[in-house]
Parts: C-alpha cells; sequence; structure tokens
C-alpha cells in the first residue's frame, strides 16, 4: 500500500508518494498548495479525435476543478501555403506520408517562448513503453508538450533535435498519436490529486506496488450462489489487509509473472 503524504516545512508543501515519508518513491515541492495544477500541451493534425476522451469523467472533472490545463493545437495552424500542408514524401522513396519538420518546429518553438516544459514527449511505437511508474513520474511535472505523429510517421530530425522522450501504449502501430496521447493524460492526471475523491483509490491500483490488484467485490454478498470472500465482511483490516496483500501476489504470479522477475 502506498499513501501521499504532504508535508508543510516553513511554507512549502512536499508531496510524496511513499510508504513512509523516509522512503519516498518520488517527491515535489510546492511554495503554495494552491498552484499544485499541471499543464498539457497536445500537437496533432487531428484534434477532434481528442475532444470526447479529454472533456469527461475524471479529466474533465480535474479540468474543471483547475488542476490541469490541456490545450490541443492543430498543427495546420503552421501548414506551409493554401492547404496548410504538413505531411510530405519520404526521402528514400518509403511509401507514405511523413510528418515534415517546420509545423512541429515553429509551434514548439511558440509554446517554448511562454513557458519552460518539462517534457516534450513523442508518442511513437518504438517508445518506452508505458507503466505505472512513467505515469507516477510525470504525475509529478509542471508542464508537458505531447506530439501525435501521424501518417508514416515523423521528420527523423524531430525525434533528434526536439523531443526530449518517447512513449508507446504497446507494441502495435495505430493511425496516430492521439489515443495514446489521451492514454498518458489520463493515466497522469488521475494521480494528481483533487483529481479523484479519494486519493489512496489511485495509489492502491494495480502496479503501484509492482503487483496487480487484489479482487475487489461489491454489494451483495452473495449473488446465484456466488459470495464474496468471508474475510472481507469480517471488519477486521489487518486481516483484509493481509488477505490483499496474499491475493496480490498470487494474482501476479498466474496473470503478469514478468513483474516478480524485475
Amino acid at each position: 500500500m502506498v499513501f501521499w503524504f504532504i508535508i508543510n516545512t516553513s511554507g512549502k508543501y512536499t508531496i510524496f508518494l511513499a510508504k513512509l515519508p523516509s522512503k519516498c518513491y518520488f517527491c515535489r515541492t510546492f511554495h503554495s498548495f494552491d498552484n499544485i495544477y499541471m499543464r498539457i500541451d497536445i500537437l496533432t493534425v487531428v484534434p477532434e479525435l481528442l475532444e470526447s476522451p479529454l472533456s469527461h469523467s475524471i479529466v474533465g472533472r480535474a479540468i474543471k476543478k483547475g488542476l490541469v490545463e490541456i490545450h490541443v493545437h492543430n498543427l495546420r495552424r503552421y501548414g506551409k501555403g493554401p492547404r496548410q500542408q504538413v505531411d510530405d514524401y519520404s526521402y528514400g522513396g518509403d511509401a507514405g506520408m511523413v510528418l515534415m519538420i517546420e509545423p512541429v518546429y515553429n509551434m514548439i518553438q511558440e509554446l517554448k517562448a511562454e513557458r519552460e516544459y518539462d517534457e516534450v514527449i513523442y508518442m511513437s511505437p518504438d517508445g518506452e513503453i508505458l507503466n505505472q511508474n512513467i505515469a507516477n513520474e510525470l504525475s509529478l511535472k509542471g508542464n508537458l508538450i505531447l506530439l501525435c505523429g501521424h501518417y508514416k510517421g515523423i521528420d527523423h530530425r524531430i525525434r533528434e533535435h526536439l523531443v526530449t522522450r518517447e512513449i508507446s501504449v504497446g507494441d502495435y502501430v495505430l493511425s496516430g498519436g492521439e489515443l495514446p496521447a489521451a492514454i498518458l493524460a489520463d493515466s497522469i492526471i488521475r494521480l494528481i490529486p483533487g483529481a479523484l475523491s479519494d486519493e489512496t483509490s489511485a495509489l492502491s491500483d494495480s502496479f503501484q506496488d509492482g503487483l496487480v490488484s487484489a479482487p475487489i467485490y461489491t454489494r451483495p454478498a452473495e449473488f446465484n450462489g456466488w459470495k464474496v470472500p468471508d474475510v472481507l465482511l469480517s471488519g477486521n483490516p489487518k486481516l483484509i489487509q493481509k488477505w490483499q496483500d496474499e491475493q496480490a501476489i498470487e494474482r501476479t504470479k498466474k496473470l503478469r509473472p514478468k513483474l516478480l522477475e524485475e
């Protein structure tokens, strides 16, 4: 089990994600608790794909609470010519169109002129695989740029000179980086203090301890002869925690054994 610890020291607030404050997984210090928020800028050629995922449920409520700002930018604003061209043929004759460097460069320069960014992240199928540790880490950042690829890919010079990190949501290819960007944003935002009504809900999810979560149940206690385990109805916190820990280990052995090797 992991928890948020918020400690006020000399007018500064430090947020820890840890089992104990002395054993911190990572932390971030703020001068004011009111300033704990994040800004995410998403660069895309298909902004419509991001409207629904970023407007509802936990992410939408976090925006309304002022915990996060999400700005979706259409790269065609910096496109070339009357057609606002953002892609061109690949040098070398490979099939497929490639996202050009000029629109991406100009958009990033415009944003960086307004504020500093912790990361410029390219959503790429060959980036590091998104996991809970990455989401935890990024949830403590201030400003992020997410670049959505499209077509065959992006001019490699963008990756060499503008991007600071590449993240993938799995070993498969999608039509663009918009849905992966929405997944990454959701995984980050739900960890921001205040995004959930009960922060410990996120911090006891699967993978926070390197394990999948224990089984969960709700009412009724019996349905079709299928019963909730007696220990969960016992009202004994120590026995319940022991059962949950044991179940988490057993389910990890069965479902995701490689987690136990890491």
